[in-house]
């Protein structure tokens, strides 16, 4: 049986200028999905680009989409419309996947 974690490293590394934070390009035609590991605290700035879906695989994440604050555990899902601005405060060991409408949202390493 494999694991997880070995079957998640197969993919490459996406470029997510975020320190302590290891992240996998999953390339799904005109969208992209993204598994993201988070080893430190990280706060994102806000910002604004296509439409994103995620789900909190492990951990908890602040989001703040258009001023309204959420917090968001293990198994709860969240989405973005396209150019809604929106931050976050991510906290160490988190864990996500998400979907970016969006081919080329990030690059591979």
């Amino acid at each position: 049986m494999i694991n997880k974690n070995a079957l998640i490293s197969k993919f490459p590394k996406a470029d997510i200028q975020l320190e302590g934070v290891d992240s996998r390009l999953i390339q799904a035609g005109e969208q992209q999905f993204i598994f993201m590991e988070f080893d430190n605290d990280v706060e994102v700035p806000p910002h604004s680009h296509n439409a994103q879906w995620g789900v909190v695989l492990e951990g908890e994440m602040e989001i703040t989409i258009s001023g309204k604050v959420h917090l968001l555990k293990k198994g709860d899902s969240y989405f973005i419309e396209k150019d809604e601005v929106h931050s976050a405060k991510i906290k160490a060991g988190y864990k996500d996947l998400t979907l970016f409408d969006q081919a080329d949202r990030y690059r591979e390493v």
